[in-house]
């Protein structure tokens, strides 16, 4: 259940719309705490409604009907308007967000996925005699730049060319590809340029300047294994970028092989609903999944869940100075993406979905007269672009209405500037080198 006062969250919403909180009675407060956010029962707003309103009645002209769609728009715990808020719609890749809280629920958002690197031999002038192990553990966002890291590390380490196997053990993912012998067979691509693909050039161009070339040639083949191998010697700890990085490029590019990988290591789409729902303060049917990317009508949310998780998400980040903007696109910051030819308010930050016949828009946007406004938007038929294109124009209506607001709040804006992506990747701080003999499996 959300505790939203007790984090301060709501008496900034509604200081910003306006409403000061010294004119809230305390005991109603104590009162609320522990309380789901939706079950409080507030007055809708005129504006929100009417604006509402007429977006249903237009697609309802079109032959979109009224019960295909779903809007939930609220300031702080206040709802202002609502169309089936509480019943569970295709939500498409909006399901992207409860992943993101189940993931921040579950590890923080300063996790990190640690990939060990392993031997089954000594190293003798520059040749490893055994296999190379890597031992995954979900990293989901392992890609040509961390590889060519990870080789420069084993070069700085000695080694220059290995005589056994590149063994997988565990969930290894590199470049999206979650099948353990792919992803193996372009590590040992990556550990070789002569074999590099064009995009793999074409990112190492994109590293550091100076970022040197691994050189490792391996005479055995790429093995997988379903156990621990025993008795390894550990020459390598790679971390992953943080949980919140993650889940800010999944986001951004709406990633769904990224969000399955998340997906399967919380226990699969079941657990991803139920962290889902309880983060939200709603009941579980409101949150029902079939995956953790939204592929397929199957995953449905209710608007009001959205919202919710939202809310918890920005709740969860605070102690760690982080906001929502830290996780999911800002408009008219991050023009990649999906953010691509949307016309949305800016500095709104936003999730979308997209399937054949669904198109749905969720997240928070900053007005003068209410604050932080979160809303969702999920609609169904046979138009997506005059769906995309209506969602944008309601909240530029709305925006119109309630003001621009003379700066934006800090409670959605970047901890920090964004660091060029490509100096997360391959960070070689990341590749800690242990002893030959510190550690064994």
């Amino acid at each position: 259940m959300l505790q939203l006062f007790g984090s301060g969250l709501v008496a900034l919403w509604m200081n910003m719309a306006g409403v000061k909180t010294t004119e809230i009675d305390t005991t109603q407060l104590a009162a609320w705490r522990g309380v789901p956010l939706f079950s409080l029962s507030m007055a809708t707003d005129p504006v929100a409604e009417n604006t509402m309103r007429q977006y249903l009645k237009g697609w309802s002209a079109k032959g979109m009907g009224e019960a295909a769609q779903g809007v939930w728009i609220q300031s702080g715990s206040m709802p202002l308007a609502t169309h089936q808020g509480n019943i569970p719609l295709p939500a498409a890749s909006l399901t992207k967000i409860a992943t993101s809280a189940a993931a921040l629920e579950t590890w923080g958002p300063g996790h990190q996925f640690e990939t060990s690197i392993g031997t089954t031999g000594p190293v003798r002038n520059g040749v490893l005699q055994g296999d190379l192990v890597i031992n995954g553990s979900g990293d989901p966002f392992f890609v040509w730049e961390e590889a060519i890291a990870l080789g420069n590390a084993l070069n700085k380490r000695g080694i220059r060319r290995i005589n056994g196997n590149l063994v997988i053990v565990g969930d290894f993912y590199m470049n999206y590809q979650s099948h353990p012998y792919m992803a193996g067979q372009m590590l040992k691509q990556a550990f070789n340029p002569t074999s590099w693909p064009r995009d793999a050039q074409y990112l190492y161009n994109l590293m550091p300047p100076g970022t040197p070339k691994p050189q490792i040639a391996i005479a055995g083949s790429v093995k997988v294994s379903s156990i621990a191998i025993p008795k390894q010697i550990l020459l390598l700890r790679h971390r992953s970028m943080s949980l919140a990085q993650i889940l800010k490029e999944m986001n951004i590019y709406s990633n769904n092989d990224m969000a399955e990988m998340l997906a399967k290591a919380l226990g699969g789409a079941p657990a991803v609903a139920q962290l889902g729902a309880t983060s939200a303060g709603v009941p579980q049917q409101e949150v029902q999944l079939v995956n953790g990317s939204g592929l397929g009508v199957e995953n449905r949310i209710s608007p009001r869940a959205v919202c919710g998780m939202l809310t918890a998400i920005e709740s969860s980040l605070q102690p760690h100075q982080l906001t929502v903007a830290d996780l999911f696109p800002i408009s008219g910051r991050d023009r990649r993406g999906t953010m691509v030819s949307r016309h949305i308010p800016t500095g709104t930050i936003i999730k979308t979905g997209t399937l054949r016949d669904v198109s749905a828009l969720a997240g928070v946007m900053p007005t003068r007269d209410r604050g932080l406004v979160c809303f969702a938007i999920i609609n169904r038929g046979g138009d997506v672009d005059g769906f995309r294109k209506q969602q944008d124009q309601i909240l530029q209506k709305l925006v119109q209405r309630w003001g621009v607001p003379p700066t934006l709040p800090a409670a959605i804006l970047p901890s920090t500037g964004r660091a060029d992506i490509a100096g997360f990747l391959g960070d070689a701080s990341r590749n800690e080198i242990l002893s030959d003999f510190q550690a064994r499996r």
